[in-house]
C-alpha cells in the first residue's frame, strides 16, 4: 500500500499545475459550505442574543383580543395571582406605547416601555451608567427614564448622559424626562444593520406611563419563571389560573420568546441546509473535474500502465493507485477548503464584532461528502485503467 501511495504522489507531482487547479476547485466548494454554515450559526446566535437583550426573554401574559374579550385591561389582581404561582420567581406589569423623543427640534421614533422597579430581575437590562427605576419613581409618577446606549451615542456623542433632559412625545403630550440610567439592549447588531426600522427603546416608570396614556391597567405582565420550568407549560398554567380566579375564560393568552426563537432557529437551519446544498453542487462539479483529470491521466500513462502490468502488476494494483490519486486530490482540496473557510469566517466575525460558533458537524459531513464524491468520480477512470491489457497499452499508435 505504501508503494501504491508513493506512485500516486509521483504521478500527481508530474502534473503539478493540473493537480493544483483540481485541488483549488475542491477547496472552493468546501470553503463555500463551511462559510455558509458558519454565517448561519452566527446569525442564529446573534438574533437570539438580540431578542434576549432587548428584554424579550421569558414568558408574558396578556389579553387575547382575538377572542372578543371585553374585560378590563390587566390589573393588580391578575398580577397578584401570577406572583402566587409556584412556577413564578418574579413578575411585573408592562405598558408599551409608540412615541417620539424630541431633541433639538428633531424627532426620533421610540418604543416606550412602562416598567416596574424590579425590571432588571425580570427582563434583560444591562445598566451601563446611573441607576435603574426605583420604587420612589413608581410612587411619585416621576418623569425619569432609562435611555439606550445607541441613542445616547448617536445624539449626544457619548454614552453617559445621566442627568440630561429629553422631551418625550406620547399621546399628543410633550413631557420632559430626566435620564437616570443608560442601558445596553442587546449587542447593537440589529440596530446597526436595521437602524431606521428598529425604534429606540426608552424605559419609564409604569405609573408614569399609565398617567400619560390615561389608563389604569397594564398591557401585559412579564414573568420570570422558575429555573428548569418549561415556558410554554408555565404559560398555559398561568392562563388557566387567571381564568379560574377571575371568571374570564378564553380571555388570556401567554407567549414565550423561547418558542419563537426556536421557530426562527429552525427556519435558519432550513436556509442553511438549502444554501449548503447549493455549495454541495460546486463540490460535485469539482469532483467531475477529478474524473476529467484522471481520464486524461489514463490516456497519458498507457505505456506506464502496460509496463506495470507486463512485470506483474495486477488489476487491483492499478485500480488502487488511481483511487489513491483521486483521494489525495480530494483530501488536499478539502483541507485547504476548511482552512480557508474558517479563516474567512473568523475575519468576518471579527469585523462585525460577533462570536464565531463553528459547525463542526457540517464541516465533517462536507469533508466526508467531498471524499465520497471524489472517489466515486475517480472510480470510472481507475476501472478503465485497470482493464487495459498490456498488449494494447504498449502498442505504438
Amino acid at each position: 500500500m505504501t508503494e501504491t501511495f508513493r506512485c500516486a504522489l509521483r504521478s500527481l507531482m508530474r502534473k503539478k499545475g493540473r493537480s493544483l487547479l483540481t485541488i483549488i476547485g475542491i477547496a472552493i466548494g468546501v470553503a463555500a459550505v463551511v462559510i455558509i454554515s458558519n454565517i448561519s450559526q452566527c446569525g442564529t446566535t446573534a438574533v437570539s442574543e438580540e431578542l434576549d437583550g432587548l428584554g424579550m426573554g421569558g414568558v408574558s401574559v396578556g389579553l387575547d383580543t382575538s377572542g372578543g374579550s371585553d374585560n378590563a385591561p390587566l390589573s393588580d389582581n391578575e398580577l397578584s395571582i401570577i406572583k402566587k404561582s409556584p412556577y413564578v420567581k418574579n413578575a411585573m406589569p408592562v405598558i408599551y406605547q409608540t412615541g417620539s423623543i424630541v431633541l433639538h427640534g428633531e424627532e426620533t421614533q421610540a418604543l416606550l416601555w412602562g416598567i416596574d422597579a424590579n425590571a432588571d430581575d425580570v427582563i434583560s437590562l444591562n445598566l451601563l451608567c446611573g441607576r435603574f427605576i426605583n420604587k420612589g419613581d413608581i410612587t411619585t409618577n416621576a418623569r425619569v427614564c432609562l435611555a439606550d446606549e445607541t441613542y445616547a451615542v448617536e445624539n449626544f456623542g457619548y454614552k453617559n448622559i445621566v442627568g440630561r433632559k429629553i422631551s418625550v412625545l406620547c399621546g399628543g403630550t410633550l413631557d420632559e424626562f430626566e435620564v437616570v440610567g443608560v442601558i445596553k439592549t442587546g449587542s447593537g447588531l440589529l440596530q446597526n444593520m436595521m437602524g431606521k426600522y428598529i425604534p429606540t427603546f426608552l424605559y419609564l416608570p409604569y405609573s408614569t406611563m399609565q398617567e400619560l396614556c390615561s389608563m389604569s391597567g397594564f398591557n401585559r405582565i412579564a414573568v420570570k419563571i422558575s429555573d428548569g420550568s418549561d415556558p410554554d407549560t408555565v404559560g398555559n398554567k398561568l392562563v388557566k389560573s387567571l381564568s379560574a380566579e377571575t371568571g374570564y375564560y378564553d380571555s388570556y393568552i401567554s407567549s414565550s420568546m423561547a418558542k419563537q426563537k426556536d421557530g426562527l432557529s429552525q427556519l435558519l437551519n432550513i436556509v442553511t441546509i438549502i444554501l449548503s446544498a447549493v455549495g454541495g453542487v460546486s463540490l460535485v462539479v469539482a469532483s467531475l473535474s477529478i474524473m476529467n483529470v484522471m481520464l486524461v491521466s489514463v490516456g497519458e500513462r498507457k505505456r506506464e500502465i502496460g509496463i506495470k502490468k507486463a512485470i506483474g502488476a495486477g488489476r487491483g494494483d492499478i485500480l488502487k493507485e488511481f483511487l489513491v490519486e483521486a483521494s489525495v486530490l480530494t483530501l488536499c482540496g478539502s483541507i485547504f477548503g476548511v482552512v480557508f473557510g474558517l479563516a474567512v469566517s473568523y475575519i468576518g466575525a471579527a469585523v462585525f464584532g460577533i462570536a464565531l460558533e463553528v459547525r463542526v458537524d457540517i464541516i465533517i459531513f462536507t469533508v466526508l461528502f467531498s471524499l465520497a464524491t471524489g472517489i466515486i468520480f475517480g472510480l470510472y477512470p481507475a476501472n478503465k485503467a485497470s482493464k487495459l491489457k498490456p498488449v494494447d497499452a504498449l502498442r505504438i499508435d
